[in-house]
């Protein structure tokens, strides 16, 4: 499996092209900016976007969503509990503090224990509600996408709207942690590192011992 991780945007968020070298088709997980230099990332790497992956619905890693959308006519996927709460008008008009674009509403929607199809390589669907009621992560071995919901050393915030502190950790515990040790973690953010294991995270992230 092809697998790239680069840093976009204004909040530097880790957009990851995860692509299959039999068929050339790629998935694009989390755009949240600089657009046109995915799509050169993608291209030199003779690849084809076939789905945008939505690790959570917050604006700084879906706000290219659209116009790679619009570029490629791919789906944009999103978890359904994420479709639901990023739908509802209150929520978008709190998220719209950081000011940056909202996704365009998603062509399709997962829940936990789904595999997403890229080309002949396959995603798992591993739901980690907490940082968002929908956030999710991707697993296919030995790679683990985490999104916000676990960083290298850290984990997502819990305090915005949607959030919630012990259902981000139970989810770690139970669905991340249980993984194989050599799992490589690639983190939504570079806090406080661009990579780790999920034995290194079980041994030493201060909010998971």
């Amino acid at each position: 499996m092809f697998l790239k991780q680069i840093t976009v945007g204004s909040m530097g968020v880790c957009c990851y092209i995860v692509g299959c070298s039999e068929t050339s088709l790629c998935a694009v997980i989390d755009p949240g900016g600089d657009e046109e230099r995915i799509l050169q990332e993608v291209k030199d790497a003779g690849l084809t976007i076939d789905s945008i992956i939505a690790t959570h619905g917050h604006p700084d890693h879906v706000c290219g969503n659209r116009m790679l959308k619009e570029v490629s006519g791919a789906d944009i996927i999103m978890h359904e509990d994420d479709v639901e709460f990023f739908g509802r008008p209150e929520v978008e008009k709190y998220f719209s503090m950081l000011g940056l674009e909202a996704s365009p509403p998603a062509d399709r929607t997962v829940k936990h224990g789904d595999m997403i199809e890229v080309g002949k390589e396959t995603l798992q669907v591993i739901h980690t509600p907490g940082h968002t009621p929908g956030g999710i992560c991707l697993y296919c071995a030995p790679d683990l996408i985490t999104g916000d919901s676990l960083f290298v050393g850290g984990i997502g915030r819990t305090d915005f709207a949607g959030g919630s502190h012990d259902e981000l950790i139970s989810g770690i515990r139970e669905k991340l942690l249980t993984l194989p040790p050599e799992t490589v973690v690639w983190p939504g953010h570079d806090y406080g590192g661009s990579r780790s294991t999920i034995e290194e995270e079980a041994r030493s992230n201060p909010y998971l011992i």
